[in-house]
């Protein structure tokens, strides 16, 4: 099985209002525990508010560099994978599809959301709260290769990697925890996200993820 690891840095939250300005990817082998491949390339944009946390100044971006060469291997590495895997796939996926990025058809894995990694207990894991839980030395961040490279060798670290991709593709509906106010922490703790709007806590689950709560949860329309 071949996956490939994917990163994006952008300059907003949305393709709506935002561009994405990097791309990041390693073709991984699950099955020899190695690096097949990797690249990263710049999308020229005018701004980038968010310089001050991804560190990309715009006018890096509208540097001569191999962009289209590296956007071909990108692609060349896409069509040997199995799987697209992100860490917060809900983000990274909406890049692709929109601007001059094309989309990636394989199914998606996110290492966020999806993995049940069992070297870390918290919910929802920062990459870098990841790549310590398995000895892997951070020196940067949101540097869309770098964070690659994070899950990269956290996968290389993890000897039951195929069941625990396994699991992660099983399918999951939507759930909102039946917690009073006082016991909200306990849905923040078990990775429910709050819905401001409807006033809610909610998550994706798999039925093995519902048996293991402490509290009632009600399954709800996605």
């Amino acid at each position: 099985m071949n996956l490939l690891i994917v990163d994006t840095e952008t300059t907003g939250l949305t393709p709506a209002d935002a561009r994405c300005i990097e791309v990041g990817g390693i073709l991984f082998s699950v099955d020899e525990r190695a690096v097949l491949g990797q690249c990263s390339f710049l999308l020229p944009t005018e701004e980038n508010p968010v310089a001050h946390i991804n560190g990309i100044r715009a006018e890096l971006t509208r540097c001569p560099q191999a962009a289209r060469a590296g956007m071909e291997y990108f692609y060349a590495m896409a069509k040997q994978a199995d799987y697209v895997v992100a860490h917060n796939a809900e983000f990274d996926r909406q890049w692709f599809g929109h601007g001059s990025l094309a989309a990636l058809s394989q199914p998606w894995i996110c290492t966020m959301e999806d993995v049940e990694w069992p070297r870390i207990s918290r919910s929802r894991p920062s990459v870098m709260h990841l790549a310590l839980a398995y000895g892997v030395p951070v020196w940067a961040a949101h540097r869309a290769l770098t964070d690659c490279i994070y899950l990269a060798q956290v996968m290389e670290r993890e000897p039951d990697l195929e069941l625990l991709l396994t699991t992660a593709l099983e399918p999951k509906r939507l759930y909102m925890a039946m917690v009073s106010y006082d016991d909200r922490q306990k849905a923040k703790d078990a990775g429910f996200r709050w819905d401001g709007e409807q006033r809610r806590w909610l998550r994706k689950m798999r039925d093995a993820q519902v048996r293991e709560l402490a509290f009632g949860v009600r399954e709800v329309a996605a």
